[in-house]
């Protein structure tokens, strides 16, 4: 058995459309221990929700296709599957949250029908028992009155506790997996924290993996172990949480830090923001994906594709010059000032 709960090697998916083919995921790969936690981060379009439901094999073809590398999980490669053997592994060795509960739940059936239906499809149990473990989940969960909100419809619920009632359907066969597709999108911060604290405890609880994806730096540094920073279906850097927070290598992370909203800006100062918008993927780019909008790139950037190299222990970044002294004073001087 691999050392590793999940290793993802090279993966590429792909869409086709009338006249050219995406490359929404091109070469990922990363590696998830257990317990372990995993931040996938990076702008609208960069390919983290693909790369999780790609997990799942969920890409609906057509248009789209996994179209190479490997999904080790607990050693055995999901890629080669059957779909009837992938259906046993969805939603009881791994799960999902995905990021709008009101459009990911059924409307017309009721929340405990819902945990109900995911338990009897993955164990054997009778109904009464299934209806007694989904009333456990909603407790566990933070639900009050479960026995008797277990009988009600998604639209009853407010968001935060529909986001609950959507972690307690993806941890009700105790998944060794979890991915959390902007799990607090559109949530209060006090909701957000409640989540956050409700995801952690679990963790602690039943010692699942979480890849976590989202726009939100602080989530990052608050609950993963590990980060890869994703750009254009490219994975840019890759590293520890101390690591990208504290010595971030490549200028797309320095772009996303330094565009966070912090306790040092005050009302009425102007945020950071990233220049220009992301390539279009469905042209061939034959440099760096992020030259277009990276105030330090030079002629090489446009024309050479850098590859992802360890510039320090278990630290990856795709940038020339991460490891010239030309690198370490365009560095210095942008992230430091």
């Amino acid at each position: 058995m691999s050392d590793y709960l999940v290793k993802v090697e090279d993966l590429e998916v792909h869409f086709r459309s009338s006249s050219s083919i995406v490359k929404a995921v091109n070469g990922v790969s990363f590696a998830l221990n257990r317990k372990e936690t995993l931040g996938i981060v990076g702008e609208s379009g960069s390919g983290k929700s693909v790369t999780a439901t790609a997990l799942l094999r969920l890409i609906p073809s057509p248009p789209g296709k996994i179209a190479g590398g490997k999904i080790l999980f607990e050693g055995k490669d999901l890629l080669s599957l059957t779909e009837k053997e992938m259906r046993s592994v969805r939603g009881n060795e791994i799960s999902m949250i995905f990021q709008d509960p009101i459009t990911s739940l059924n409307p017309v059936y009721t929340v405990g029908n819902q945990i109900i239906e995911v338990i009897r499809a993955h164990r054997k149990v009778s109904k009464k028992e299934a209806k007694q473990e989904a009333i456990n989940m909603l407790k566990l969960v933070g639900i009050p009155e479960a026995e008797k909100r277990i009988d009600m419809y998604p639209h009853e619920f407010s968001g935060g506790m529909r986001q609950r009632v959507m972690i307690a359907i993806a941890l009700a066969c105790n998944p060794k997996l979890l991915i959390a597709d902007e799990p607090t999108t559109a949530l209060d911060v006090t909701v957000q924290a409640q989540i956050l604290d409700l995801m952690r405890n679990l963790q602690e609880t039943i010692g699942t993996s979480i890849i976590m994806i989202t726009h939100d730096l602080g989530v990052v540094w608050e609950m993963c172990d590990k980060v890869i920073v994703m750009y254009a279906g490219n994975t840019v850097e890759s590293g520890s949480v101390k690591d990208i927070f504290d010595n971030p290598l490549h200028p797309y992370t320095w772009g996303l830090l330094d565009s966070q909203i912090t306790s040092e800006v005050g009302e009425g100062d102007k945020l950071s923001a990233i220049p220009g918008t992301p390539p279009d993927l469905r042209q061939e780019i034959p440099g760096c994906h992020f030259a277009a909008r990276c105030p330090y790139a030079q002629e090489i950037c446009h024309t050479v594709r850098p590859k992802l190299v360890e510039v320090e222990d278990s630290h990856f970044a795709s940038c020339h010059f991460q490891t010239s002294d030309e690198g370490l004073k365009r560095k210095e001087k942008a992230y430091h000032g």
